[in-house]
């Protein structure tokens, strides 16, 4: 039986039976290290996974597809809800609905979860094969809606997947000193983990499935109304591993040290031209 157990045909559920269904991990997610996480396989109904592997096939990448190729961050896609088939659209509305919230807030501990209903970042990821994401900590403030993030649920929807293939999910020591866990990016299973300025992920190892098949998941965000003006809003914050040929993320950290410094006007102008060079 599922975990959160959707209809697979109305994509509804009991209130109460999302609230129940999140108690028995309550204290593993509570308590995970180095920071709040957990990792639930058999979360939906297959059902309603196949549904949306299925909507996936006819998502071609076009030029309003956000692509990321670069040292970082490479050979990877998202796609906006808005992008996809009726049923996988709806899917993402239910994802932000009471339910699934209280759910969430009931395993979590954290009160008062606002949903994004712009989907920023969020969506469908799909990393190629030779694509990877590297470790990170991702950015802390919704601009739009002015709230802090604080919990990202990534759910996975590749059959059979190995080890061996790559694109494992790795949960990272706060001072990037070592690899806490690892995951698989097994169908249906579910990965929740609290966010933060040194909450430290991602899928490192590059993507080599031997039938070229990409990573995919679903990848959802969750904000409280917590923000306090006088903190310092960051994007994403690359950090490389210990050992390994992973760069530094000299574009971002060039940005943030402009825009620490220089009148914002000047920094626009600065950022604008440096932008359309491409550095």
């Amino acid at each position: 039986m599922p975990i959160y157990d959707i209809d697979p045909e109305n994509l509804t559920i009991d209130v109460d039976t999302a609230r129940a269904s999140a108690a028995p991990f309550a204290e593993e997610y509570q308590s995970g290290q180095p920071y709040n996480h957990i990792c639930i396989d058999g979360f939906l109904p297959d059902e309603v996974l196949r549904k949306v592997q299925s909507d996936l096939k006819s998502v071609q990448e076009d030029q309003d597809s956000d692509t990321f190729e670069r040292a970082q961050e490479n050979l990877k896609t998202q796609y906006n809800p808005d992008r996809l088939p009726k049923f996988s659209r709806e899917l993402f509305h239910a994802f932000n609905s009471r339910p699934f919230l209280l759910f969430l807030e009931e395993m979590t501990g954290i009160q008062g979860l606002i949903p994004d209903p712009y989907f920023i970042g969020a969506g469908i990821h799909r990393v190629g094969n030779g694509g990877h994401l590297d470790i990170h900590a991702d950015f802390n403030l919704h601009k739009q809606m002015t709230v802090e993030r604080r919990l990202n649920v990534l759910i996975y929807l590749n059959d059979d997947w190995r080890e061996e293939w790559g694109g494992s999910f790795e949960i990272w020591e706060n001072d990037m000193s070592a690899k806490v866990k690892s995951f698989v990016p097994l169908f249906n299973r579910m990965c929740c983990f609290s966010t933060g300025s040194n909450t430290f992920h991602g899928n490192p190892e590059k993507v080599n499935h031997p039938q070229g098949e990409p990573r995919q998941s679903i990848a959802l965000y969750y904000y409280t109304a917590t923000w306090d003006p006088s903190r310092k809003a960051h994007s994403t914050i690359f950090k490389p591993r210990p050992g390994t040929e992973d760069q530094e993320d000299r574009k971002s950290r060039r940005q943030a040290i402009l825009e620490n410094w220089l009148p914002p006007v000047l920094y626009r102008k600065i950022y604008y031209r440096l932008s359309r060079l491409g550095f």
